[in-house]
Order: structure tokens, then C-alpha cells, then sequence
């Protein structure tokens, strides 16, 4: 749209016909009111018009539910600034999920680079030695979790499989093939050697370097998928659970166990708020504030049984979920 500006307007009504060549003081007024009316203002942003809207009378029904007060019309006019962006012209996406080959191998290398050998090894360690605390407390979850997975459970994917501290709870029963999908390679070695412990022969183990975003592995082969502290530090959590849905077979579990976000208004959410950019740093991508719990239950698996949990090893990230998805 095209506008005229304050000069333009100006340059119109003084050389604009029928003006008297020499106007008394009534026409200078009636001149100065005109120039007054018409004069176009400065342009302004879009966002600052909009909040500069008159106001909207209220009908009686509607008056009890707006408050007089600085705060509430603070709020308006915050509400009206993001109304504004409706204005704006909507950009590419730039999701993850646009950027993505159908090639896995490609998608891990485009999501989680290879780190320095040093560095994974480190990573690896400390994954080994720290989480003896953790693993202790939360073992009395996983015994409640593990024993569903029964002798018809026969081919098991871990996603994050980590040094393999799951393996011991599921291994003993019937005669299973495990994949372990890690994006760190340097862990395949500490897997191994839990699974060895485990008593799994080292024919029925597989490691693939992968991520959960795109699994290769084909549609319908999986009798159960096992994920441990993961969804917290996949990139893109809903095409993690869509990859683990599609390697289901029809019937086939996701066993899961994951700390989630803390209740809104905690003084504990506020502190996963503060520290969750530098817990991404440190940690390798996880996130403290994730709802995962919603997540799991929106994801669309035939049934979810959900339970809640607090752990004090952790108190950063107490809150969990666990339970079993049934595809």
C-alpha cells in the first residue's frame, strides 16, 4: 500500500485550488486546521500501531472479565504485540525435520557431528563411573519395568545405550538379539563388556553410532524399544518416538524412563530454567526442561501406562516418568 506523505499532503492544499491570494485570518485558520487534519504522521512500526489501537468498548458480559489495573493492561498490550506478528510474513522453516536425508547415516552426521576421540572417551567414562548413584536409586523402577519384557520378546533396540547399564535387567530371559544405538562410538566398548557380564553372547549384540531421529532399521522388526535418559537429549523429540513406532512391530513395547520438567511455578522449575543452557553444554545436549512425559502420551500409541517419580540422587532433575508404550 502506497502512502502520502506529511509533504506531500502539504504541497497539495497550499497549491491546491480556490486559496485567496491574499486569505484573512479566518482562512489561515481554517488553512492550519486542514493541514492539521490531513498531515500524515511518521511512520511507526506495525507492532506500535497496534497497540496504539483506540479501545474496544466492552459489552456487559465482558466487563467482569477485564481489570482496570497497569498490570492487566501491561498484559493487553502484550497480547496485542504478538497479534502483530500476525501481520508479518510467515518465514521458512528452518525445523530440523526439513533439513534431513532419507540417508541415516547422512542424518547422524547432519545431527550429532562426531566429537573428538578424547572427548567421547571422557564422555564415556564419566557416564561409566558417575551414574553409580543414580543407577542404584532408579534400579528399583527399572525391576518394576524389565520383567514385562517376556520370553516372546526376542529382537530388543536400546536407543542411547550408553556403557549398557539396562543390560543385566533384560538380557537373562529367553534367547535375545540386542541393538545398541549410541552416538557416541567410543561407548560400543563399555556396551560390550556389560553385555558379556549380562551373559549375552556377543553374536545376539549389535552397536550402531545413530540417533533416534533416524534409525536404520527396518519397519516393523522390533519387539520392544528400550530408552533410559534419553529424550532428554535427542534433537527433535517427536521424530525419535515416530522412528520408534515405525520399528515396532504391531503389539511391540517402548519401555522408557525420563526426567522431565518440574511443576510450573516450583522454585525447582525456575531452577531448571537458569541452569538448562549450561547443562546442554556440559552434558551433551540435555535438556531440563522438557514436558517428555506429554510427549510420550501424545504420540499416538494405541495405549500408555505412565507413572510419576522423585529421585534424590538427582535433585537438579528429580522429577522422571517411566512406564511402557504399546504400539
Amino acid at each position: 500500500m502506497q502512502t502520502v506523505s506529511g509533504g506531500h499532503v502539504f504541497s497539495v492544499l497550499v497549491t491546491g485550488p480556490t486559496q485567496s491570494p491574499t486569505p484573512n485570518a479566518a482562512q489561515r485558520r481554517s488553512l492550519l486546521r486542514r493541514l492539521a487534519r490531513h498531515t500524515a504522521p511518521a511512520p511507526r512500526p506495525a507492532w506500535r500501531a497496534i497497540s496504539r489501537a483506540p479501545p474496544v468498548t466492552p459489552s456487559a458480559g465482558a466487563e467482569a472479565l477485564l481489570c482496570p489495573c497497569r498490570l492487566c493492561v501491561g498484559k493487553r498490550r502484550l497480547l496485542l504485540l504478538g497479534a502483530s506478528t500476525a501481520l508479518l510474513p510467515v518465514l521458512p522453516s528452518t525445523s530440523l525435520a526439513s533439513g534431513l536425508s532419507s540417508d541415516p547415516a547422512a542424518t547422524v552426521e547432519r545431527i550429532h557431528p562426531p566429537r573428538p576421540d578424547w572427548y567421547e572417551e571422557i564422555y564415556a567414562q564419566a557416564m561409566e563411573k558417575s551414574m553409580r548413584s543414580y543407577e542404584a536409586e532408579v534400579a528399583t523402577y527399572k525391576e518394576k519395568l524389565f520383567p514385562q519384557l517376556t520370553g516372546k520378546v526376542e529382537k530388543v533396540l536400546e536407543l542411547g545405550i550408553g556403557t549398557g547399564p539396562n543390560l543385566k535387567y533384560y538380557v537373562g530371559a529367553g534367547d535375545r538379539y540386542v541393538i545398541g544405538v549410541d552416538p557416541n562410538k567410543q561407548m560400543e566398548k563399555y556396551a560390550r563388556a556389560s553385555a558379556e557380564a549380562a551373559g549375552l553372547q556377543s553374536t545376539n549384540f549389535s552397536f550402531i553410532r545413530g540417533v533416534g531421529e533416524a534409525l536404520d532399521v527396518r519397519d516393523n522388526t522390533m519387539d520392544a524399544v528400550i530408552g533410559t535418559l534419553v529424550l532428554c537429549s535427542v534433537s527433535d523429540v517427536a521424530m525419535t518416538l515416530r522412528e520408534v513406532k515405525r520399528v515396532l512391530k504391531p503389539g511391540g513395547l517402548y519401555v522408557f524412563i525420563e526426567h522431565v520438567a518440574a511443576r510450573d511455578g516450583s522454585l525447582l522449575r525456575f531452577m531448571q530454567g537458569l541452569v538448562d543452557p549450561l547443562q546442554q553444554f556440559v552434558s551433551d545436549g540435555c535438556h531440563l526442561t522438557r514436558e517428555t512425559g506429554k510427549q510420550i502420551s501424545e504420540a499416538g500409541f494405541s495405549r500408555v501406562s505412565l507413572q510419576a517419580a522423585f529421585l534424590r540422587t538427582v535433585p537438579l532433575f528429580s522429577p522422571h516418568v517411566y512406564g511402557i508404550a504399546y504400539k
